[in-house]
């Protein structure tokens, strides 16, 4: 009886199917199901062609296949490897089959991976719609399961295939149908055109330039339009074919395909001469968008879809255009090659105000905080031979790392702009280490505090052991992150006034990878730097805010502030830079920051002065050795 169950259900499904459609005619096609296959190399088998004889969908042990002739214009025949998208390992892989009749569209979506069959493209004469599902293939150990139509449950036995037959209809009279299904209430259409518009402009012999403005829906003055400019310079590139094609379209799901982070325009421009690949031109295609207003503080780039280099997967790249703008309502972008065309916005706002104050204060800081580290490193040099204080290694570590992460960062942006990626991404693998082992050198600096402080019987680690943590640690997870690959790079920050001129850095890469990285390396170890070290500093001052020398508002105010920079306290200012206090808190962690080792100098200066005032005596120790002389004699007095 459960054979005969399965035909009435999928009788019943169909006898809907065609009931719904009778009056008007499908304008997509949704298939789904899940692929039970073996583990080894896995394929896709595509075979496609003009014709409406209807379309296949089977499935075996190791090869998934989509036949038929149910398009338009498109043609395809290749075998694809599935190896690439990482279903080799998997038993059963979900998959759905997208057809959109208008656009000659055909999508393939596995794992979460979108491939792209059949391009978008302007129609003209027969369209191939309403598939309707045929009688069940055989059933097999491999093959498909679980197979839907839309949200219609077919059957959850396994087949080999699944077939639709098709009708031919008029691409004119099924685009009316789509314009009238998506506004019933106006008759002109609307201003998302379900359907490609297409202008073919001829380059005969007098050709001097041509302007094609994009149709606009009857009644629709006030539509935004996109305008294109074929430069002289396009018919000079042309060998076999004097015509050219500008296809509009309007809100295709397709081109938004991969991109979180970014939304791309609803317009997107095909600019085509049939059989023919026009790159470098001496002279850009001119292309015109106007758009809603985009706030200045959301970057556009003008972009172009390359499907030679990646044929199945939408990969927009800023290649071979140059993006101009003028106004939040227009864009235009200059583009020395024919593809599709559009202009991609960042979604989150994240251009950075006052980037060039920043930057020069960012400069001057790291310039004047190198030279103070080397003074600051040759007086200590100097010191250690007078005296043995335990703390002078330490505060000789500091100084070296901190000296060489302004000196990297100083020059940063020159290396950047040089042009060479493999530079670049030495430098920021460079400048990462160098963070880390300043954050490092930081956090010893609390460590051998607290010693000093509550541990007073118990001598403190070697010298050696200090310079082993602060500059061989740091490198272990910057070597990892160099082996994993793709996490250093060019970084652009964004300036507000101008989003189309990005100051470059050696530093991580915009992706997961690199943000992962981040986050488990830089801010892990901020986190504990800064709590540590505010919890540190408010135990020491607990301690000796007591002591006749804390009462002069100089020395009290000298070594807190000196402590906070030892400390890296004023990193903290990083997690305050949110709401209104945005930019001040920017300024103050931008000032701070670049200039730490310029504080850190005139810290040891002003108490080594204060300690010849004093005649020597303990008032001006430039060490945290003092700080348990000081601890010694509290604990005496009480």
């Amino acid at each position: 009886m459960a054979p005969r169950l399965t035909d009435l259900r999928v009788g019943f499904i169909l006898i809907i199917l065609l009931s719904t459609g009778s009056s008007e005619n499908d304008v997509d096609l949704k298939f789904c199901g899940i692929w039970r296959h073996g583990e080894g190399p896995l394929s896709l088998s595509v075979n496609l062609s003009p014709g409406c004889k209807g379309l296949s969908i089977s499935a075996n042990k190791s090869s998934l296949s989509v036949d038929g002739q149910i398009t338009a214009q498109c043609s395809r025949s290749e075998v694809i490897s599935f190896h690439q998208f990482g279903l080799d390992s998997e038993k059963h892989s979900s998959f759905c089959l997208y057809w959109e009749p208008l656009l000659d569209q055909l999508k393939l979506e596995v794992k979460e991976n979108n491939l792209t069959l059949c391009w978008p493209a302007s129609l003209h004469g027969s369209c191939c719609t309403d598939l309707s599902h045929g009688p069940n293939e055989p059933q097999a150990a491999y093959g498909i399961i679980n197979g839907t139509v839309r949200t219609d449950f077919i059957t959850q036995n396994t087949h080999i295939a699944y077939k639709f037959n098709g009708n031919i209809i008029s691409c004119k009279e099924l685009c009316d149908q789509a314009r009238q299904r998506s506004f019933p209430h106006d008759m002109t259409g609307g201003t998302e055109d379900p359907c490609a518009r297409r202008i073919e402009v001829e380059m005969k012999e007098d050709f001097k330039g041509h302007n094609v403005t994009s149709p606009v829906a009857k009644g629709k003055v006030e539509e935004p339009a996109t305008t294109v400019h074929l430069p002289l310079a396009l018919k000079k590139a042309t060998r076999k074919t004097s015509k050219v094609s500008c296809t509009f379209f309007k809100n295709n799901s397709l081109f938004q395909d991969g991109y979180k982070e970014v939304r791309v325009l609803n317009n997107v421009v095909e600019i085509t001469v049939t059989n023919e690949v026009i790159a470098n031109l001496s002279e850009p295609v001119r292309i015109g968008f106007h758009h809603n207003a985009i706030p200045k503080y959301h970057p556009r780039k003008c972009v172009s879809w390359d499907t030679r280099k990646d044929p199945l997967r939408v990969n927009w790249l800023v290649d071979g255009c140059e993006t101009r703008w003028t106004g939040p309502e227009y864009t235009e972008c200059l583009c020395d090659h024919l593809t599709y065309f559009s202009v991609l916005v960042q979604l989150k706002p994240g251009p950075v105000r006052h980037l060039l104050a920043l930057t020069a204060i960012t400069s001057l800081g790291c310039a004047v905080s190198f030279i103070s580290c080397v003074a600051l490193i040759i007086y200590l040099c100097r010191k250690s031979k007078r005296c043995k204080e335990q703390s002078i290694p330490i505060h000789m570590g500091l100084a070296v790392s901190l000296a060489f992460l302004n000196l990297l960062f100083f020059f940063t942006g020159v290396l950047a702009n040089m042009g060479e990626k493999g530079l670049c991404t030495w430098v920021g693998a460079g400048l990462h280490y160098a963070l880390l082992s300043s954050l490092t050198w930081m956090g010893i600096e609390v460590f051998h505090t607290f010693w000093l402080v509550y541990m007073v019987f118990s001598p403190s680690p070697k010298p050696y052991v200090w310079t082993l943590v602060g500059f061989a640690l740091p490198a272990v997870p910057v070597v990892i992150l160099v082996a994993v690959g793709d996490i250093y790079g060019v970084k652009e920050v964004v300036p507000s006034d101008d989003v189309t001129s990005p100051y470059l850095m050696c530093w991580m890469n915009d992706n997961s990878k690199a943000w992962l990285a981040h986050y488990f390396t830089n801010l892990t170890i901020l986190v504990i730097l800064v709590f540590s070290g505010i919890v540190m500093l408010s135990l020491v001052y607990r301690e000796i805010r007591n002591r006749d020398e804390w009462r002069q508002n100089r020395v009290a105010f000298l070594s807190i502030w000196g402590l906070s920079c030892l400390f890296g306290t004023t990193w903290g200012l990083t997690f305050l830079n949110f709401g209104f206090l945005t930019d001040f808190v920017l300024f103050l962690s931008c000032i701070l920051n670049s200039f730490q080792g310029f504080f850190l100098m005139l810290r040891f200066y002003m108490l080594e002065w204060m300690r010849k005032q004093a005649g020597g005596s303990a008032l001006g120790s430039n060490s945290t050795g003092s700080t348990r002389q000081h601890m010694l004699q509290a604990q005496e007095k009480s």
